[in-house]
């Protein structure tokens, strides 16, 4: 490819709107145009790169075994009635009318199509196991559509769908997927951690992401340092405490006439903030569907996860309650709350580590006064249930007897075990060896694609530009001419070197538009090419090229059997 024949418009200002490195450098080097929140065109700079993480992505699914099909962005109403999703799913839903008035939505993803695709194709047990895949746009109608494709409304995905005829074969199917992701991830050039994830919207029974680490990503995740064990702060769990101590201290009355927060009812009385412990004021329901009052409480230097309180029993619809709830079931205002003698029966939901204390301090249920001294058993009655509610902290103990690190990451690829929750809700069987019904069991595989170039950028970028892994790059050599129209042996000798590189199977750019070599130079760093090799009458008359990696901090004037060396290497 030669760059005077390519559509190159790069810019030289900071675009505004960008917010994260990755949109910046994507907006500055070209590769991205905005045509409304959350929606932009690939520009042919930015498509070579979407298309290199494709490429990589499909090879793996092929070699996984996996069989690619494609299905439409717009999908019926009556589908998403049978999961229940419709309204499940929410405002990301973007629904859409046609002439006709029927209802359909715009794929946010597929699971309904290919479950109705399956259970119109698939009769026996000996048409198992199967894998499906695509590669499709997907449109999710995000409140906030911000940091360009990271957080777009249209993007690229690759999802897959297996189909097993039983647990232990859906198990099989998600271990092939998870091993098919690692070799993406790893031929990609990412530094990426798989981690335990909470399943969210899609479901099912268990799930891992992939994240891309980056200090700029938005999820943060939990790693041990005794094992490979990792998990998203969702789903991320510390070691079980240790057993409750004995009971040290009288109950007593502490006045606390301003002080609401844990940080300041600790400060005042001269304790460790882990000594106190804050109460969560919840309306759940009870078993027969009714409102029910719920005091969650979690230690004073912890926060409560929202994810794992909906996961707790009766808590899965669970809101805030109101000051008027509050005031009837433990007859005080919020700051001075706790669990010991309410005004109304509530059920008490204690974290693990809530659990296990002694001697702690929580609200008196009356403003201006806290009580110390609490212990369970004793003062109170043991919780009506104990349960991890909690979001992990940097340096807890963790199950393997290392500790927890928090490190930041991007979700780039998620794996799921959905069971039999799709297959059941649409009728999918087919025949077992006895020639019965058996719902089939499903597992689930995203990639977002277009998020992957993002993400890319956000781990490696500095204050030239983007240094993109060798597999990901637009290309992975920019050959720069000095003075391409007045030096007609400079001409000649970059023409003959890039037919070269091109020949041995090297992708290669010509820079021959002429510019000058600052310009030039600053043009091949915004936009990461790996390698560059500068063409000169200086570097002519001595025998010699001027090579640079990206990564590194000086050039090096290398003869030609050098450099083709070089760059003849196996692809970082």
């Amino acid at each position: 490819m030669r760059l005077s024949q390519f559509h190159l418009h790069t810019e030289k200002e900071t675009p505004a709107e960008a917010e994260i490195a990755s949109h910046r450098l994507m907006l500055k080097a070209g590769m991205l145009r905005r045509l409304a929140a959350g929606l932009y065109t690939w520009s042919p700079l930015g498509l070579r790169v979407l298309r290199k993480v494709e490429a990589i992505v499909r090879e793996e699914m092929d070699r996984a075994g996996a069989l690619e099909l494609l299905m439409p962005t717009i999908q019926p109403k009556e589908l998403w009635e049978e999961t229940g999703r419709w309204q499940k799913f929410g405002g990301q839903l973007l629904k859409i009318r046609d002439r006709k008035d029927a209802e359909y939505c715009y794929a946010p993803t597929a699971e309904e199509v290919i479950t109705d695709f399956a259970r119109n194709e698939l009769a026996s047990y000996k048409q198992l196991p199967l894998n499906f895949y695509q590669v499709q746009t997907k449109f999710r109608d995000e409140i906030r559509p911000r940091f360009g494709v990271m957080r777009a409304r249209e993007f690229l995905m690759k999802d897959a769908y297996s189909f097993d005829i039983d647990a232990a074969g859906m198990q099989r199917s998600y271990e092939a997927m998870h091993a098919a992701y690692v070799r993406i991830f790893t031929r990609l050039g990412l530094r990426f951690r798989a981690v335990q994830a909470d399943s969210g919207a899609i479901g099912g029974d268990a799930s891992q992401e992939f994240h891309v680490l980056a200090d700029s990503g938005e999820d943060a995740i939990a790693f041990s340092t005794g094992s490979d064990y990792a998990a998203n702060i969702e789903a991320a769990q510390a070691a079980q405490p240790g057993p409750r101590p004995a009971a040290a201290e009288e109950l007593r009355k502490v006045d606390t006439p301003t002080q609401k927060t844990c940080a300041d009812v600790a400060a005042l009385m001269g304790i460790d903030l882990s000594r106190t412990a804050k109460s969560i004021a919840l309306v759940g329901a009870d078993a027969d569907g009714n409102d029910q009052f719920v005091l969650a409480l979690v230690r004073g230097d912890h926060d409560a996860n929202e994810i794992k309180l909906a996961k707790v029993e009766g808590l899965a619809g669970y809101r805030m309650a109101t000051e008027a709830e509050i005031l009837a079931h433990l007859g005080s205002e919020p700051g001075f709350l706790g669990p010991v003698a309410p005004k109304q029966p509530i059920r008490v939901l204690a974290d693990r580590e809530v659990a296990a204390m002694a001697d702690f301090v929580v609200g008196a249920n009356e403003p201006g006064f806290h009580l110390a001294g609490v212990n369970w058993g004793r003062d109170l009655p043991e919780p009506d249930h104990v349960a991890d509610i909690r979001d992990v902290v940097e340096g807890d103990r963790a199950a393997d007897g290392g500790e927890l690190r928090i490190v930041r990451g991007i979700e780039v690829g998620h794996v799921f075990q959905l069971g039999s929750k799709y297959a059941e809700a649409m009728g999918c069987t087919v025949l077992d060896e006895q020639g019965k019904p058996r719902v089939l069991q499903m597992g689930c595989y995203g990639i977002g694609i277009s998020r992957i170039v993002a993400a890319a950028i956000e781990q490696n970028f500095d204050a030239n530009g983007i240094l993109w892994p060798d597999a990901m790059a637009p290309w992975r050599v920019a050959v720069c001419v000095i003075n391409p129209k007045r030096d007609d042996a400079v001409s000649a000798a970059a023409e003959a070197l890039y037919r070269e590189l091109s020949d041995a199977g090297i992708e290669t750019v010509l820079d021959d538009r002429g510019l000058r070599p600052g310009q030039m130079f600053a043009d091949i760093e915004l936009i990461g090419i790996p390698h560059r090799v500068v063409v000169s009458g200086r570097g002519l008359e001595a025998g010699t090229f001027e090579y640079r990696a990206r990564n590194a901090e000086e050039s090096e004037n290398l003869d030609r059997e050098t450099l083709l060396a070089r760059l003849r290497q196996p692809k970082s």
